[in-house]
This record gives C-alpha cells, structure tokens and sequence, in this order.
C-alpha cells in the first residue's frame, strides 16, 4: 500500500475527536449548510428565555456561540470526554453541565423550562421533552434526517434499506404529537458532503461513532484503501447529509 495512504491514516487516526468541533476537517472536507440556520435562531431564543435545557450538547462549543445566556441554563451530556469539554466552555458563562445517559427519565422536574433545545440528538424521548417543558415552552432542535451520509454508510455496511427508514420527519412529528406538543415546523433538507481524501473518511467515522458502528482503521483497512484509490482517482467522494428543523410547543 501506497505511503501517502499510510501517512494520511495514520494522521487521522491519531488526532483528538473529543468534542463537537470539526475544524481539523478544513480544507479535507466540506458539508453544505442548512439554509435555517439553527445556531442564530437558538442563540435569539435563549436570549429570551428564562430557563433553557440543551440536551446532548456535546463538547457545548454551539450553546457557547450564543451571546446572551438566560438566568436559568442547564446542558446535558453522556460521553465523558464531552462532559468535560462542556464543563470547562460553558461554567464560566454560569452555565451547569448535567452528567445524563441520554435515557429517561431527564433529571430535572416537570415544568421546569420554557425552552429545550438540542443540536443533532442521537435520541429524542418526546415524553420528557414534554414533561420537562413549562406550558406554553417550546422545543428547538436541528435533528439528523433519514438515510443522512448514507452513501458513506452503507460503502462499509453494504445496504441498510430499514435503517434508511428511521429518523423520518413524519414519524418523529406524529411521535411529538403523541406526547402532547404541537408542531410548529418539521423542516428537511439535504446537503451536499465532498470528502478530499481518506484521512477526512477516518477522522468522520471516529468522531461520529454510530455511522459505522465499532469503527477501526484496522478492521476496515482493505475498503478504506480502494475508497483512498477512487478519491484519488475521482475526488471527491461525494455523500449527502439529512437534517431536520423542529419546532413544537407545549400547548398552555
């Protein structure tokens, strides 16, 4: 096998994947962005919320971009790395950071919050989203979509075609609905991915650790070299990713 091959696996297999930040990606990959733009429509809905939930916040690095807090701000996060990251972003915003496994119950009373928010949970229980939020409160979130990066996906794991079923918009509105919130917006888009070479396929699979489950550079070795020699004979390698903009509110 070729070292430039070698070279760029092993660059990617050695850097950090703590957090949600995908900077080391600049210039090796690209992903179109949503036309809504979630980051400035949550950071103008927590400047007038009185207390707000982020769940699954992840190393906390898009709550951080907002530039007004409400006085009551709560975060949660299961993966420790992340726990950590979070901690240090957002306390110093007077920001708590709750340890949670992503399971119910959700730690916190029922009513509690006018505003829950979350960017790409990997589990949306609707019950105590709607539990937690106080009459009238609503859920903002930019959800990940059917079948998203897929081509990626499903070159590792061949066909997926019931996993291709799962994160519907229309199930997961009918879901929020049977928990008793109202649809405000259910939104889907699709977005163009272009990976430059195989180092950007190594450090995406690693740091979103569910596409292809148990993920190793050594179990996938042979597939990410032929990928490695179609990019380089190809480039890019193209793949589209699927997100959602919810909006439901607790009726009052």
């Amino acid at each position: 096998m070729d070292r430039n091959f070698d070279d760029l696996i092993a660059e990617a297999a050695a850097v950090s994947v703590d957090g949600w930040d995908f900077s080391w990606l600049d210039g090796r990959a690209t992903e179109a962005r949503p036309s809504w733009g979630y980051q400035r429509q949550q950071a103008r809905r927590l400047a007038t919320a009185h207390a707000a939930l982020d769940i699954q916040t992840g190393g906390g690095e898009v709550l951080a971009k907002a530039a007004v807090l409400p006085p009551t701000m709560v975060a949660t996060e299961s993966w420790p790395p992340n726990l950590a990251k979070a901690t240090a972003l957002l306390h110093p915003r007077g920001a708590v950071v709750v340890a949670d496994p992503d399971e119910p119950p959700l730690p916190f009373a029922d009513n509690a919050f006018d505003l829950v928010t979350s960017r790409h949970p990997a589990t949306v229980w609707w019950s105590e989203i709607a539990r937690v939020l106080a009459p009238g409160g609503t859920y903002f979130a930019q959800h990940v979509g059917p079948a998203s990066v897929f081509e990626v996906v499903e070159y590792f794991l061949g066909p997926q075609p019931e996993a291709r079923l799962g994160r519907d918009p229309g199930t997961e509105a009918a879901d929020a609905r049977a928990a008793g919130l109202e649809i405000l917006q259910a939104q889907p888009e699709r977005l163009r991915m272009e990976f430059n070479d195989i180092g950007a396929v190594v450090y995406f699979l690693r740091k979103v650790i569910w596409m292809v489950p148990g993920f190793t550079v050594e179990q996938y070795r042979d597939r990410l070299h032929d990928l490695h020699r179609q990019i380089e004979s190809e480039r890019p390698f193209v793949a589209y990713s699927a997100r959602t903009l919810f909006e439901a509110r607790k009726p009052v």
